[in-house]
C-alpha cells in the first residue's frame, strides 16, 4: 500500500509542477485536464501526508521514552498516535479502492408500476416521491422527461434526469424490483396486499463515443399528454424513439419543442445502448457481476417495504431498518450508506 501511495504522491507533485509550466497555462484544454487529475488525487495525498506525519511523531515519541521525566507522557502519546494511525490506514485502504468512473455523473431514473395493478402504480409514485425528497435533501435537481400516470394515482411509468455531483454514486444501487406490503386504500376488508415496482438507474452519458445510425432508429411524434401547458397539448411535440437492432425504446415529452425532445431522446437512447453494451460484457465476466451488489436487472427483488411493521429490508445486504416512515420522507442515508459500505468491503476483498 505504501508503495502505491508514494507513487500517487510523486504523480501529484509532478502535476503541480506541470501547472506552473507556461505552455500548459496557455493551453486551456490541457490546463483543465491536468487540474482535474490533480484535484482527483488531492484528498488522498493530504490524508497520506497526515499519515506520514503521525508515523514520524510515533518515532519521536519512542525516542522520548528514553528520557525518564518524559517517559509517561511519551507512552500515552504513542497510544493515542497508534489509534490515529490505524484509523487513517483503514481510510487509506478505502480511498485506494478503484472508483467507478460513472460515480460523479448525473442519473437517468426510471420507475414503473409492475405486479399489482393500480396499487403497483401508486407504489411507483410513492417511490418517485421518496427519491424526489432525497434529491432535495442532497441539493440536487430532478427533471421529469416522460410520465404516464396511473388511472388511480401514481405512475405506470416515469422517467427523470437527476442532476448533481455524485448522484450516480448514491443512487446506483437502487436498480431492481421494489416490493411493498400494505393495505391498499381500495381494500375493504383490511387485507395486506403485495405489489411491486421496478427501478432502473443509469449514469447519464453526455459524450458517448457510440455511433447510432439514422436508419437504425424509428422516430414517432405525437401529442404530449404530460405537463407543460396548453401549447404542448396542441402540437405533436412528444417523441418516441426506437433503436431497431436492440429494441430499446425511449420517450421524451416534457419539452415544449419537438426538436428539444428529439435531442433529449437521442441522448437517452445512446445512454441506454451504452449501458446495455456494458451489461452484456459483464455477463461474460461472471466474477465482476457476482461481486456487485445487485445485478441491476428489473427482475431482481432488492427491497421490501412493509407498512404494517414500519419496516424496510434490503435483501442484498440483509439490512433491516424499522423507520420506513422516515425513509419514505427521503431520509435514505442509513440505507444508502449501508449499501456503499458493503460495496467497499467486497471491493477490498477482491482488490
Amino acid at each position: 500500500m505504501i508503495d502505491r501511495l508514494d507513487g500517487i504522491e510523486k504523480k501529484y507533485d509532478s502535476l503541480e509542477k506541470e501547472l506552473l509550466n507556461p505552455n500548459v497555462f496557455n493551453n486551456i484544454d490541457l490546463l483543465k485536464a491536468i487540474s482535474k487529475e490533480k484535484s482527483d488525487l488531492e484528498e488522498l495525498v493530504i490524508v497520506y501526508r497526515n499519515y506520514k506525519s503521525i508515523i514520524n511523531s510515533i518515532k519521536d515519541a519512542k525516542e522520548m521514552i528514553k528520557e525518564k521525566d518524559l517517559e509517561e507522557f511519551a507512552k500515552e502519546e504513542i497510544v493515542n498516535l497508534t489509534i490515529q494511525k490505524e484509523e487513517i490506514e483503514q481510510k487509506l485502504e478505502l480511498m485506494l479502492v478503484p472508483k467507478d468512473p460513472n460515480d460523479e455523473k448525473n442519473v437517468i431514473l426510471e420507475i414503473r408500476g409492475a405486479a399489482g395493478g393500480d396499487e403497483a402504480n401508486i407504489f411507483a409514485g410513492d417511490l418517485f416521491d421518496m427519491y424526489t425528497r432525497y434529491i432535495e435533501e442532497m441539493n440536487w435537481k430532478i427533471e421529469i422527461i416522460n410520465e404516464i400516470k396511473g388511472t388511480s394515482g401514481g405512475y405506470s411509468q416515469i422517467e427523470a434526469i437527476v442532476k448533481g455531483k455524485g448522484a450516480y454514486s448514491k443512487l446506483k444501487y437502487e436498480s431492481g424490483t421494489h416490493r411493498v406490503q400494505r393495505v391498499p386504500e381500495t381494500e375493504a376488508q383490511g387485507r395486506v396486499h403485495t405489489s411491486t415496482a421496478t427501478v432502473i438507474v443509469l449514469p447519464e452519458h453526455e459524450d458517448i463515443d457510440i455511433e447510432v445510425k439514422d436508419n437504425d432508429i424509428k422516430v414517432d411524434v405525437y401529442r404530449s399528454s404530460g405537463a407543460g401547458g396548453q401549447s404542448v397539448n396542441t402540437t405533436d411535440s412528444a417523441v418516441r424513439m426506437t433503436h431497431i437492432p436492440t429494441g430499446i425504446v425511449v420517450t421524451c415529452q416534457n419539452e415544449r419543442s419537438q426538436i428539444k425532445n428529439k435531442e433529449k431522446a437521442l441522448q437517452l437512447l445512446k445512454s441506454k445502448i451504452y449501458e446495455e453494451t456494458i451489461r452484456q460484457k459483464e455477463e461474460k465476466a461472471d466474477n465482476e457481476r457476482r461481486n456487485k451488489i445487485g445485478s441491476g436487472d428489473r427482475s431482481e427483488k432488492i427491497r421490501t417495504y412493509n407498512y404494517p411493521q414500519n419496516r424496510v429490508t434490503d435483501h442484498r445486504i440483509n439490512l433491516t431498518i424499522m423507520n420506513l416512515d422516515r425513509i419514505m420522507l427521503g431520509k435514505m442515508d442509513e440505507l444508502i450508506e449501508g449499501l456503499i459500505n458493503e460495496d467497499q468491503r467486497r471491493k477490498l476483498q477482491n482488490n
